[in-house]
């Protein structure tokens, strides 16, 4: 079976998905968690990491299990039989494929707002060509850059939300750090926090992307990815709560303009404008790139293991003789992302809101898969790992989708559909029999 080189440690996989999420990841979605949470925005980020936490422990159950590249794809595939793993693996995808288009378009709005008069389609095609340069060289090429970003990330971040409670305690927004942001009885709305959760849950989407790299673990040990998937999450959203709660008291001061650009307006109101550019700034080259990063290696992942299976053409399955890397599965997913970042590069919010279908289906595969497995399958006794946590997690997933917006639903199932005829095809030419070891 083709293989990929095993060069990773825990860490490289903690700062993969840290890099993945980026720390800044908040503030990209802030005006808007905001305005759906009725102000209640650090509630909204617990309850998404609620719901990522029992995915999270579904990731690690599956993945030490069936530590492969393909991630929920190949435990769909080893617990529920090909064919479901085929629409597991094709409903990531949608989510896998869109979120280094997202980024690409967020960078070069970012970009466009401190340079004018250069084109987005330009800084598109631009950063596209950065992260396929880096990631051609190697994984741990990557996770040497990983460790830049998040690092700088974490910095700069840091030093505004302490200017941010200087200014709180000097008479900005609520005057002081209140539980304000976290629960107001008269703010509280079931429905509109469901719909801010469901926004909130793109922030933390990369943890599972960490399982992609499981065939790439030095020596081989399969819960080394589990106890990473569990370590980026908690970081991510311990950080989360941090940034929401300083935040959300000083958010009450202003009167947002842009949502999409809230983060900016505080800053300057709040701190300066000077900060503004500095986050800015940030945003645009620091966090963009590392960001792209992983996304894009995550994503050629994926494809490399159906490509492997025989799921989607062979040819994606090739590695680079000398860098170990899946190039053609990298190849063809930068040139699909690079396709959908232009044509939506004026529609960031409607390509943002089919981000989330795409995840949260792949989510409730896997929780299902585990179930399925150790439940049904082997009459597990480990009560709480393999039956209360996939079956909390089904109904948190669930929750969430209600919250979805009409333009994702109407997108997601369309994919669904055209990836159930597809599956058809494959399973009537018995392409999906191909076994998936452990």
């Amino acid at each position: 079976m083709v293989a990929l080189k095993r060069s990773l440690t825990y860490w490289d996989l903690v700062l993969y998905g840290l890099a993945y999420i980026a720390p800044f990841a908040p503030l990209s979605t802030l005006g808007f968690v905001w305005i759906k949470s009725n102000g209640l925005i650090v509630l909204a980020y617990l309850l998404g990491g609620v719901c990522m936490f029992f995915t999270a422990k579904s990731y690690a159950i599956m993945t030490e299990q069936l530590p492969t590249a393909g991630s929920v794809y190949g435990f769909a595939r080893f617990a529920l039989g090909p064919f479901i793993g085929f629409i597991a693996g094709w409903m990531i995808l949608l989510d896998y494929l869109l979120i280094p288009a997202f980024v690409y378009v967020l960078m070069a709005v970012a970009l466009e707002t401190l340079i004018p008069g250069v084109d987005r389609s330009v800084w598109i095609l631009l950063l596209v060509g950065i992260t396929t340069g880096v990631n051609w060289f190697g994984i741990t090429v990557t996770s040497r850059a990983n460790f830049v970003s998040v690092a700088l990330q974490f910095v700069i971040l840091g030093g505004f939300l302490i200017l941010g409670v200087f200014a709180l305690y000097a008479g900005k927004g609520t005057g002081a750090l209140t539980l304000r942001p976290l629960f107001t009885h008269s703010a509280f709305d079931a429905g509109k926090i469901f719909s801010a959760t469901s926004i909130c849950v793109m922030s933390f989407l990369g943890f599972d992307a960490v399982s992609t790299l499981a065939e790439e673990v030095v020596g081989g040990d399969r819960k080394v990815v589990g106890r990473a998937i569990i370590a980026v999450l908690v970081i991510s959203a311990l950080f989360f709560v941090l940034v929401t709660w300083v935040l959300g008291n000083l958010l009450p001061g202003i009167t947002i303009k842009d949502p999409a650009a809230a983060a900016y307006e505080l800053a300057q109101w709040a701190v300066g404008p000077w900060a503004a550019m500095v986050l800015a700034w940030a945003f645009a080259t620091i966090v963009g790139v590392s960001n792209a990063l992983p996304m894009q290696a995550g994503v050629a992942r994926v494809v490399f293991a159906m490509g492997r299976d025989r799921q989607l053409p062979s040819i994606l399955a090739r590695i680079h003789p000398r860098y170990h890397t899946p190039y053609v599965g990298m190849l063809a997913t930068a040139a699909l992302s690079l396709a959908v970042a232009l044509y939506m590069k004026n529609r960031l919010d409607d390509l943002a809101s089919v981000v989330n279908f795409g995840a949260l289906s792949g989510f409730m595969l896997l929780h299902i898969s585990v179930l399925a497995y150790f439940a049904v399958k082997t009459r597990s006794r480990a009560w709480l790992q393999h039956w209360v946590v996939p079956a909390c997690g089904i109904i948190v997933v669930g929750a969430i989708f209600t919250g979805m917006s009409a333009l994702a639903a109407k997108v997601g199932i369309i994919w669904l559909a055209v990836g159930l005829i597809y599956g058809a095809v494959l399973k009537r030419q018995r392409r999906e029999e191909l076994h998936v070891g452990i």
